[in-house]
C-alpha cells in the first residue's frame, strides 16, 4: 500500500515499475503483479513472474538503494520476449527510475 500510495512510477511498453524509498531495510523489496486480465492461466501468470524475477536476481547487486520496488506486467505479449530483451526492458527502467 505504501507504494502505491507515496511511490512514483516508470511506465514501459509491458511493465510499469512503482517504487518508493524504505530507509527500514538494508536491501530492497521487489514484487511482481501479474493480474488475471493478462493471462486466465495461472501457468503463464507465474512463468512470467518467475522470468521477471530472475532478472531483478541478475540485477541484484546493482540494485543500490534500499527502496520498494512493484512491477506491475499490463502485457501478455512479455512472455514471448527474449530473455535479453526482458532484462534491457527491465534495466532501462529501473535506471530511470535511479534504483540501479
Amino acid at each position: 500500500k505504501y507504494v502505491y500510495k507515496n511511490g512514483r512510477v516508470v511506465r514501459g511498453h509491458y511493465f510499469s515499475i512503482r517504487y518508493a524509498p524504505n530507509a527500514r531495510y538494508q536491501s530492497y523489496r521487489a514484487a511482481v503483479v501479474v493480474s488475471r486480465k493478462i493471462s486466465k492461466s495461472a501457468v503463464k501468470r507465474n512463468r512470467i513472474r518467475r522470468r521477471v524475477y530472475a532478472v531483478i536476481g541478475k540485477l541484484e547487486a546493482q540494485i543500490v538503494a534500499p527502496c520498494d520496488i512493484v512491477i506491475t506486467v499490463f502485457q501478455e505479449s512479455i512472455d514471448n520476449l527474449e530473455p535479453n530483451q526482458l532484462e534491457q526492458q527491465v534495466k532501462f527502467q529501473l535506471k530511470s527510475a535511479r534504483v540501479l
